[in-house]
């Protein structure tokens, strides 16, 4: 985290990676106070992280429904583009690594007592 110094008012008016003569007051990457000296809008980040947030469950629900699709013979793999060939064969050998990775380590339900 980083160490703040402050003026005679009290606000920030240095940031340091370590604490450093006056700048011994830690604080988390996150705080108010730091992202207004950075000149960082707290709230646009927020909002950015929804968007992304949202995109990735959109990706994942066209990801499910091109699979459902492709399932029933509604369309085949080779109808679609070669980058999004590509980019589905990338995320199911993601997707299964994670299932593996998963499996590793069972469930709540399993009890190793």
């Amino acid at each position: 985290m980083p160490f703040v110094r402050r003026d005679a008012n009290g606000v920030i008016d240095a940031v340091f990676a370590n604490a450093e003569g006056e700048a011994n007051e830690e604080l988390p990457h996150g705080h108010p106070e730091l992202l207004q000296y950075l000149g960082i809008d707290a709230q646009s980040i927020i909002d950015a992280d929804q968007w992304l947030r949202a995109d990735l469950a959109l990706a994942r629900v066209t990801e499910d429904l091109l699979t459902i699709l492709m399932d029933k013979g509604v369309i085949s793999f080779t109808d679609l583009p070669a980058g999004a060939q590509e980019k589905l064969i990338a995320r199911q050998g993601l997707r299964s690594e994670a299932s593996y990775v998963a499996s590793l380590f069972g469930n709540d339900d399993d009890n190793f007592l």
